[in-house]
């Protein structure tokens, strides 16, 4: 390491924020971004540690201290061929990412961790502003036709990898513009839409197809998929909503939250105007739901306007430390308060809900609920017990639904005749991303459930590897051990 030392000499500094009051006023990403020479001290912190834990932490296998080390140094654009080697969109996962691999940094066990992803977003925005990004078309082609069903992470970068294989790839969009997820269900102000558009015209000039609105299993038949490929990759994702089962649950102002989310970012992009929108404006909300889907919804419904907030999780509430049963480099299950959560709301850990509440038009008004407890014993499954006595009334105008994925829709694996297996995600091994249908493939959270975008990048590149040895017989695109992937 160019600084053997640093870690010894530099703290740990993050990016600031915009204050709350400014970057409530729109949709804009409110970071602001460190100084090149203390983005430079935070490269120096990485340590020469012998064994980096960091790649074992990262689904994608990222070759963090040697990019590191280019930034300390200022080799910017080193750095970033080195992380283009193993991770195709930077640029999403150094937003998005939670960053296991920080958690599984060695200079965090008993310091703060490297910044691995503020350096990586950075690294990339380098890139991007030195032009570096250009595109890459593959010299030869193979004459393989290869059809990718979802344009979200896991979809576009098998999509890259195989057009670099030389094989001609269409990627196959049911919505208006690419993206899946990342383009309708992550709010503007943790990933501005022009990040993913500037990407989208580099794998066109690169080669790739996309075909917008093109609902396959619709307005396109299984039949002409099958007809005009040699071989189909299914990343629809986990797009089945968990809902509850719980009186009143039909009420009019109770919401999934992806629809709330899909609705304020089209209006965003200019596509549908406020008033057809789910609206908090002037509403009292509720966000049932603890993770990062409900944290979106805080921070959305903070700049539509509500007059408040709460945030209601059946969990306990979860340690501000690493808990003592997952001890480093294992992910830690620790309390999460993300800038949304700052912006204003109120948390309530082991609460449920009993009973949605409406008025005589079927608006929903309010809604009861019950503190509980989780009771363990050993080689038993946890029991959720009602605490006596803990019954609430609460007044709400709008709830929103933000309970997670049971799994991938049924319509394209009925169609193309694929398995799925017992979580209803499309059956695929790991060793080949093959499903039970000849030249069928699938990858994502459409394969292994709702997961991580990291873990979407990585099986989109695992996927594209056996589908390119599907049809040549062999492949020279980068494989990781699958022995080697974390278990998060």
């Amino acid at each position: 390491m160019g600084k053997a030392t640093g870690f010894l000499e530099y703290e740990r500094v993050n990016e600031n924020y915009l204050k709350v009051e400014e970057r409530l006023k729109n949709y804009k990403e409110f970071t602001i971004p460190l100084e090149e020479n203390k983005l430079k001290t935070q490269g120096a912190r990485c340590m020469d540690c012998g064994i980096p834990f960091c790649h074992s932490g990262c689904p994608l296998g990222n070759r963090i201290p040697d990019f590191n080390d280019k930034v300390y140094k200022g080799r910017w654009k080193e750095a970033a061929q080195i992380l283009h080697s193993t991770n195709n969109f930077p640029e999403f996962t150094g937003r998005l990412c939670p960053a296991p691999c920080e958690e599984a940094c060695v200079l965090g066990i008993n310091e703060d961790p490297v910044t691995i992803e503020n350096i990586e977003k950075n690294i990339i925005e380098t890139a991007f502003k030195e032009g570096w990004i250009v595109p890459k078309p593959p010299q030869n082609r193979t004459g393989k036709k290869v059809a990718i069903i979802g344009s979200g992470p896991s979809g576009l970068a098998a999509a890259q990898q195989l057009n670099r294989a030389g094989h001609w790839v269409t990627v196959f969009e049911r919505d208006a513009k690419i993206g899946g997820l990342l383009r309708y269900g992550i709010p503007d102000f943790k990933l501005e839409k022009h990040i993913i558009d500037r990407r989208l015209q580099i794998l066109e000039a690169e080669g790739i197809t996309f075909q917008t609105v093109a609902h396959v299993g619709q307005n396109i038949s299984v039949e002409t998929i099958k007809a005009s490929f040699d071989a189909v990759l299914l990343c629809g994702g986990a797009t089945e909503r968990r809902s509850m089962p719980v009186k009143g649950i039909h009420l009019k102002g109770i919401h999934q939250a992806m629809d709330f989310l899909k609705l304020n970012n089209q209006y965003v992009d200019g596509l549908v105007p406020f008033d057809e929108i789910i609206s908090a404006k002037d509403k009292k909300v509720i966000v049932i739901g603890g993770g990062d889907t409900g944290s979106d919804c805080i921070g959305t419904s903070n700049r539509h306007g509500a007059v408040s907030v709460a945030n209601f999780e059946i969990l306990s509430k979860p340690s501000e430390g690493r808990p003592a049963h997952q001890p480093w480099p294992y992910w830690p299950m620790k309390l999460k308060t993300t800038s949304s959560h700052q912006e204003g709301v109120e948390r309530f850990f082991s609460i449920s809900t009993k009973e949605f509440i409406g008025d005589k038009n079927g608006n929903v008004v309010g809604l009861k609920t019950v503190e509980v407890e989780w009771v363990f014993k050993d080689g038993e499954r946890p029991q959720l017990i009602e605490i006596p006595n803990t019954e609430k009334d609460w007044d709400c105008d709008l709830v929103l639904l933000a309970l997670g994925f049971v799994g991938a829709e049924k319509t394209l694996a009925e169609q193309f005749g694929v398995e799925m297996d017992f979580r209803t995600n499309i059956k695929a091994s790991t060793k080949d991303y093959a499903t039970n249908v000849k030249g069928i493939f699938s990858a994502g959270d459409m394969r292994r459930g709702q997961s991580l975008i990291v873990w979407a990048i990585s099986e989109g590149r695992q996927a594209a590897y056996h589908i390119d040895k599907y049809l040549m017989g062999t492949s020279l695109l980068p494989l990781k051990d699958e022995n080697d992937l974390p278990r998060i």
